[in-house]
C-alpha cells in the first residue's frame, strides 16, 4: 500500500499551529478549574490573569508553526529534529516572557504542546488521521532523544523540586509517552462527554482524573507533598462521587478548591497537560487528506 502524503505541508502547519493555541485558550477559559486561573479569576496566583493567559498562548502560534515546519522539513524522528524543535522552544519561551512581562505562563506546555505539534506533523507525512497512543508515544520518542544545546542555567521550581524529593517531572511524563494523558485524561474526557453530553464538565473531570495521579511538580512547590497528597485525593474523591456533573460532586469539588486556594497549591502542571489533552482530541477528530 502506498503511504498518504499530505500534498500542502504549509497549510497543514497553519492548522497545527491553531490547533495548540486552541488548545490553550480552551484550557485557561475551562471554568471551574480548582485553584487555576479561569474565568472567575487568578486562582492561587497573584501575578497571572486571563487575559495574560490568552496573550502569552497567542504569542506561541509562530512557535508552534515553526515546529511544524520544522518536522515536515525533517521527515522523521531525529536527534536533528529534536535540536531544531528545541531550539524554537527557547526561543518561543524567549517571546512569551516578553509578552508576559517575565511572567511564566506556558514553559511547560511549550514543552508538551511542542512535541504533540512535532509528532502530529511527523504523523500526518503518512496517514490521513492521527491516533492517541501513536501520537503520544512518537513525541515520547521525540524528548528521549537529548537535546545537546540545552544551555547551562539555573534549575526551574520544576528541576528543583524533582532533585530535592527524586521524583519524575514533566520529561519523564513525556518520554513515557504521556501516561496521564493516555491512561487518565483521555479516557475520562470520551466517557464523560458519551454519558453526560456536556462538553465543560467532560473536560473538567479529564482535568480531575489526571490530578488523580501526577506528580504535579508545581504543587510540590508550591505546597509540599502535603498538598499533592490533597490534590490527588480530592480530585479522586470528586470522581468517586460521580464527576463535576454531579450535585454531590460539584459540592465536593468546591471544598476541595477552597483547601487548594489555602495551601496556594495551583495543578499547572496538570493544567499543561489538559491543553494537550485538548489538542490530541481536535487532532485525532481531523482528517488531513481532506484539508
Amino acid at each position: 500500500m502506498n503511504a498518504y502524503v499530505q500534498p500542502d505541508f504549509t497549510q497543514q502547519c497553519v492548522v497545527l499551529a491553531d490547533f495548540a493555541v486552541d488548545a490553550l485558550i480552551a484550557e485557561v477559559n475551562l471554568t471551574p478549574k480548582p485553584a487555576l486561573v479561569d474565568q472567575r479569576g487568578s486562582g492561587a496566583h497573584d501575578d497571572l490573569t486571563l487575559a495574560l493567559m490568552q496573550r502569552s498562548a497567542h504569542s506561541l502560534k509562530p512557535m508552534f508553526l515553526k515546529m511544524a515546519q520544522a518536522a515536515f522539513q525533517h521527515r522523521m524522528c531525529s536527534l536533528a529534529l529534536r535540536e531544531a524543535i528545541g531550539e524554537i522552544g527557547r526561543a518561543g519561551e524567549t517571546v512569551m516572557l516578553e509578552t508576559t512581562g517575565g511572567v511564566n505562563t506556558h514553559r511547560g506546555a511549550i514543552w508538551a504542546l511542542g512535541l504533540m505539534v512535532t509528532a502530529a506533523a511527523l504523523k500526518s507525512l503518512t496517514a490521513k488521521s492521527v491516533h492517541a497512543i501513536e501520537l503520544c508515544k512518537l513525541a515520547g520518542e521525540i524528548a528521549k532523544l537529548e537535546d545537546r544545546f540545552i544551555p547551562q542555567q539555573a534549575l526551574s521550581h520544576g528541576q528543583y523540586i524533582q532533585k530535592k524529593l527524586g521524583i519524575n517531572g514533566a520529561k519523564f511524563q513525556a518520554q513515557q509517552g504521556f501516561p496521564a494523558i493516555t491512561h487518565f485524561g483521555l479516557p475520562t474526557l470520551h466517557k464523560s462527554r458519551k454519558i453526560q453530553g456536556n462538553e465543560t464538565n467532560a473536560r473538567i473531570d479529564a482535568l480531575l482524573a489526571m490530578m488523580t495521579t501526577l506528580d504535579d511538580t508545581c504543587v510540590l512547590y508550591r505546597s509540599g507533598e502535603a498538598g499533592l497528597a490533597r490534590m490527588q485525593q480530592g480530585a479522586q474523591a470528586v470522581l468517586d462521587l460521580g464527576g463535576y456533573s454531579t450535585v454531590a460532586g460539584k459540592l465536593y469539588f468546591h471544598v476541595f478548591e477552597q483547601d487548594l486556594l489555602e495551601r496556594r497549591a495551583s495543578p499547572g502542571g496538570v493544567a499543561d497537560l489538559l491543553a494537550a489533552t485538548l489538542f490530541i482530541d481536535r487532532v485525532e477528530q481531523f482528517n488531513f487528506k481532506n484539508k
